[in-house]
């Protein structure tokens, strides 16, 4: 019997931990500013010149078949 009264209250007790954090990680969801989630919307249509000096050279120069269609 007193196995029986442990089961039942670590049962109920994971129920409200689970419900606890469930609860927890939804607030956490919903807290959070979307400034985050806009900023990487925009990323694809950003204009400017990447990080990487290499990137933003090639990006800068014409490649040669473009500059002969001119």
């Amino acid at each position: 019997m007193a196995i029986d009264n442990l089961f039942d209250s670590a049962s109920s007790v994971m129920t409200v931990v689970s419900f606890t954090t469930f609860l927890g990680i939804l607030w956490w969801t919903f807290s959070r500013s979307n400034k985050d989630f806009d900023a990487a919307a925009h990323l694809p249509f950003d204009d400017e010149a990447l990080d990487y000096p290499a990137a933003a050279a090639a990006a800068q120069a014409p490649a040669k078949e473009e500059r002969a269609h001119v």
